[in-house]
């Protein structure tokens, strides 16, 4: 029988079986090779937040091949490489129309951060990045590594990344970054000032959802320059100072969430203009995912790999995920 990741009581992940069950008229079988999670939203669900219910299914996007074709499943052939969303196991039934289709030389890394650079191009989008800004992003998970990468690709003449962990910075300077600040040990707002003569980024993004990364955020902003809050920020507990520092800046402070209907730019812009538009990138090889989906285990060691993503959020950026092996 097949197996799929569960958590099925806070913090305890599992592998366990489960029936694949018939196909339902529309829908192909697909045979996963490669899957991938959500590391802020799926730790809220494993670590019993926000009211979940267990077991819980662990996982965002796969990528495999169609080996079955339900009654009624057109325009796909078995054998054909797709990519989609749903939890880490071993094969899914997902209906034809849905599945991403995956051109020659599209690699499984492109196709699973499909996702976090949906909110990344939210975040730029409602950001208002311009050609021959400088640009600062806070928190370097793959939202944010989407962010570094996007920012280029959209004119930044600077980009300046900001996390605590190294392996992260190293990650965004290698994805195009110049500057990677780390706010443990570095006054974040003195440094993107000096790096811009003393002026302030134009836009900062951030995407950790720390109070603290905001805070740091406005002290480095340009006079009326724009932060745009992609990362789910829980409640205010203090940190921030909206009286010196920020009365005398005057930021546009947007709350940017890529999924939220209407776009604030409806009607030429929705979600699904943002997902095809993310689509079209990635299949064009326009982003370097490869150094984002790290580390890459086996389905075997999957419960553990995402355990140590909650203990030893160091060591990772996004978890990877192989079921044919190593």
């Amino acid at each position: 029988m097949p197996k799929e990741l569960v958590v099925v009581a806070p913090r305890q992940p599992e592998l366990r079986h489960y029936d694949d069950g018939p196909l339902a008229e529309g829908h192909v079988r697909v045979k996963v090779e490669f899957g991938s999670p959500k590391h802020g939203t799926e730790l809220v669900c494993y670590r019993g937040l926000r009211g979940t219910s267990f077991p819980h299914a662990l996982g965002n996007m796969c990528v495999g091949r169609v080996v079955e074709l339900g009654r009624g499943a057109e325009g796909v052939a078995v054998g054909e490489r797709v990519a989609g969303y749903g939890a880490l196991r071993e094969t899914h039934a997902w209906p034809a129309q849905h599945l991403l289709r995956m051109p020659e030389g599209m690699t499984w890394q492109e196709a699973v951060c499909y996702d976090p650079l949906q909110f990344a191009l939210g975040g730029l989008r409602d950001g208002h990045v311009r050609i021959g800004d400088c640009v600062s992003v806070f928190g370097l998970g793959a939202i944010g590594q989407m962010a570094v990468q996007a920012a280029r690709l959209a004119g930044a003449e600077l980009v300046c990344a900001v996390d605590p962990v190294p392996l992260r910075r190293e990650a965004a300077l290698k994805g195009g970054a110049q500057i990677a600040v780390d706010p443990a040990t570095q006054d974040v707002g003195a440094e993107l000032k000096k790096a811009t003569d003393g002026r302030g980024v134009d836009v900062a993004i951030e995407t950790s959802g720390s109070y603290a990364a905001l805070d740091g955020a406005i002290r480095g902003i340009a006079f009326g320059g724009t932060v745009a809050l992609v990362g789910w920020h829980g409640e205010c507990k203090g940190g921030l100072d909206f009286g010196e520092v920020a009365h005398f800046i005057t930021p546009n402070v947007v709350f940017s969430r890529a999924c939220s209907e209407p776009n604030r730019d409806h009607p030429r812009w929705s979600f699904k203009r943002i997902q095809e538009a993310c689509w079209r990138l990635l299949s064009a090889g326009r982003f370097r995912c490869d150094g984002i989906v790290r580390p890459v285990v086996p389905l075997e060691e999957a419960a553990r790999a995402f355990a140590a993503i909650d203990l030893r959020p160091e060591n990772s950026i996004k978890l990877g995920v192989a079921f044919g092996g190593m």
